[in-house]
Order: structure tokens, then sequence, then C-alpha cells
């Protein structure tokens, strides 16, 4: 296994642990006080921890090396499990809702808010840490399931932060306005919690689906392989290039013109060589070269990507032969 497999592997771990115990806290502290909106942070980490167990599996599922039955490996398992925690995320946010407006119409009072604000000051640090952790080694990997599950907890800190603040003003509110019903600003952060985990699931699917789609690669990351093509002088021109991502694994496809008379060899070499360089920026990608002779019977899609200098290119589409130098006639 290797290093960064392992970081995966334990931080995914780590993110489990921490659910797993912010879960259990949230809603001894919630039923206990009779808090909506810290029940639905419960049932926001419980929805977190559910993302956390399904990263891990994927981070262990996607480094399986390719076979008989999956030839192009198991990297979209990635994407398969930020699809299916963006929809418990749906679910889980429709109800709290739900759940908060029972609570508005009902407008239960609150006892020891102050347990709330506590409880929820010390989710929004741990989370921000473990987040931080898989923002971090997410990013390092380049793993999908990670950085989802590290969105996952960063919105529980926002989340968290709103609620705390919601019961900080109920809490103080009991203290000096005893008069006054400030019950309803409970349900009423619940609903902003839902609303912002709803924002972070629609944004969860997005992502998830284009790779699941074979979306080409972003322009910066397609630009910087075009480069690296262009670089190389013994190579006429390009064309077909074709990109998509699933997981953490690069797909590149690409036709590459040569001079007819080139070697086997020598061309075997020019792939083994844009191969590496490609590798150097995007370790962990499959790329496949078609190599063809420029012999000078030039197409459309020939012309946009030839890499020639204007006077020895061809000024008609018609048949032309390629001499030693490169040059045509």
């Amino acid at each position: 296994m290797t290093n960064i497999q392992q970081k995966k592997e334990r931080v995914a771990m780590l993110s489990v642990a921490s659910n797993s115990f912010l879960v259990l806290f949230k809603v001894i502290v919630g039923f206990l006080i009779g808090s909506v909106s810290i029940m639905s942070e419960a049932i926001h980490s419980g929805v977190d921890l559910l993302a956390a167990i399904i990263a891990m599996f994927s981070v262990k599922t996607s480094s399986v090396p390719a076979d008989s039955d999956h030839p192009f490996g198991h990297g979209k398992i990635e994407n398969i499990s930020g699809f299916v925690e963006a929809l418990l995320i749906f679910i889980a946010a429709f109800w709290i809702i739900w759940e908060a407006l029972k609570k508005l119409i009902s407008s239960s009072a609150i006892e020891h808010a102050g347990w709330g604000v506590g409880v929820m000051l010390f989710s929004a640090v741990m989370n921000f840490i473990v987040s931080q952790k898989l923002f971090q080694v997410g990013k390092e990997a380049d793993s999908i399931a990670l950085q989802a599950d590290a969105w996952h907890l960063r919105t529980d800190v926002y989340t968290s932060t709103g609620v705390m603040t919601g019961l900080g003003i109920i809490w103080i509110g009991h203290e000096f306005f005893s008069a006054h019903n400030i019950n309803w600003i409970d349900p009423v952060a619940a609903i902003c919690v839902a609303v912002l985990i709803l924002h972070a699931a629609f944004n969860l699917t997005v992502n998830s689906i284009r790779d699941l789609m074979d979306v080409q690669l972003p322009p910066e990351e397609e630009g910087y392989i075009r480069d690296i093509i262009s670089h190389e002088t013994v190579i006429y021109g390009f064309h077909q290039l074709r990109t998509r991502k699933a997981g953490h694994i690069r797909f590149v496809e690409f036709h590459i013109k040569v001079n007819p008379q080139m070697s086997v060899h020598d061309s075997h070499d020019i792939t083994r060589i844009l191969k590496k360089n490609i590798r150097d920026k995007f370790p962990e990608s499959t790329i496949t070269i078609h190599i063809e002779p420029c012999d000078g019977e030039c197409s459309e899609i020939c012309i946009a990507g030839c890499l020639l200098p204007e006077d020895k290119r061809p000024r008609s589409l018609h048949h032309h032969k390629i001499k030693g130098d490169g040059s045509i006639y």
C-alpha cells in the first residue's frame, strides 16, 4: 500500500470516529434540553457519519487496480459515493425543515440553552479540525470522496455556528427578557441550517455527476496537456484529444502526426516521453496515444492541430508528400 493511500484511509477513519462521537453527543444534549435545532444538527452529523463511512469504503475500493471485469479501474466509485452522499443530504434537509415547522407552530420552550451553545461550539471546533485534514489529504491525493466528506464537515461548521448563535440569543433572552417569547428562534435557525445543507447537496450533486457523465477535464488541465504535446518538435501535429476523469484517475487520449520515415522505435520513444511529462503533472493518469504518419493527406481536423511552421504547411487539402526534413511538397 502506498503512503498516500495510507493517508487517505487514516483520515477517512478519523472522520468516521469524530462523526460517531458528535452524533451521540448532540442527540443526548438535544433531547435533554428539547432543542430542535440541536436535533437537526445531530441528524446532519448522522448524515456526515454515513457519508464518512461511504467515503472510507470508496477510498479503499477506488485504489483497487484494474481487472478483467473493470479494465478502466474502480475510480468511479468515488463519484458514485459523492452522488449518494448528496441524495442523503437532500433527504435530511427536508426532514429538518418539516420538524422545524412543527416546532415553530407549537413554539415549545427550550430549557438550559447554554448547554446547547457549548455543544455547538465544541462541534464546530472539532469539525473544523477534521475537515482541514480531509481537505489537505483529499487535495494531495486528488480524492473526490475525501473532498466531498470535507465539504460535509465544513458545512457542519457553518451550521453549528448558526445554531449556536440562535441558542445564544435565546439563552441571553431568557436571562434578561424572560417576558418575551423568543423560542421561535430555535426552529428558524434549524430551517436556516437546512437551506445551507440543500445548497451543499446541490453543489455536491453537480460535481459528482460531471465525472459520471465523462465530462472533459477542466480547460486549464487540457491546456497543460496541449502545451506538453506542442513542445515536442518532432511532432508535426495532433488531434482528437479526449479527456475524462473517474475518481482520482484521469484518462487522456490523442493522436499525433510524425515523419512517416520515423522508425517504430523512435516513435515509441516519443510516446514514452509524452506520457512521462503528462504524469509529472497528473500522476494517476491512463494515457493512450495513437501515432499516424504525416504524409500530407490533410483533413480539416488535421489542419486544426498542425504544429508545422506556416511555410511548411500544405496550402490546400490535396495530396502532398513529406520530405526527410519534414517539409511538404
